[in-house]
């Protein structure tokens, strides 16, 4: 009985599946409509060439105008003393923290060499002295902000000081 009733349905899925076809006559007669359409002439409408002027456009100089906003850039705020270096300035930009002074010497020769006037300043954080490498000291935040994001290709940690 279940033999017979898994058979009939079979059957009836292959029927069902085979009746569903499309016959290859419609494409080919929708075919023809639309190839019969696209080569029939549309009456009443001539085409006339008029000659078209080209003006070339010459472009204008424009300086760039870059106005970027720091306002939103985070500062930290420490109590730093001044370990060697000229001295800083209200905005800093450090570029690297160490627990070993040796380290920090280390980073501002390498930024010296580079051409900056590094400096190192100490921090006590957490009961910990940590060696604070700067760049760059500024007056502004606006300043030490572009100093930064023009540090930070280099140093992709690079942060503002604000000295207290």
């Amino acid at each position: 009985m279940k033999r017979l009733f898994f058979l009939g349905s079979a059957l009836v899925m292959v029927l069902a599946m085979t009746s569903c076809k499309s016959s290859e006559s419609a494409y080919k007669k929708a075919y023809e409509k639309a190839q019969a359409q696209q080569t029939q002439p549309v009456v009443g409408t001539t085409q006339q060439q008029t000659p078209v002027q080209v003006t070339p456009v010459t472009p204008q100089q424009q300086t760039p105008v870059t106005t970027t906003d720091y306002s939103n850039v985070s500062v930290r705020t420490e109590a730093v003393t001044l370990v060697s270096g000229a001295g800083l300035k209200a905005f800093s930009v450090v570029v690297g923290s160490f627990g070993l002074q040796s380290n920090a010497q280390s980073l501002q020769s390498t930024l010296a060499q580079k051409g900056y006037a590094a400096q190192i300043v100490s921090a006590v954080v957490n009961g910990m002295t940590m060696y604070r490498v700067v760049a760059t000291t500024h007056d502004t935040k606006d300043q030490a902000a572009q100093s930064r994001a023009a540090l930070m290709g280099t140093y992709p940690d690079a942060w503002l000081l604000y000295k207290k």
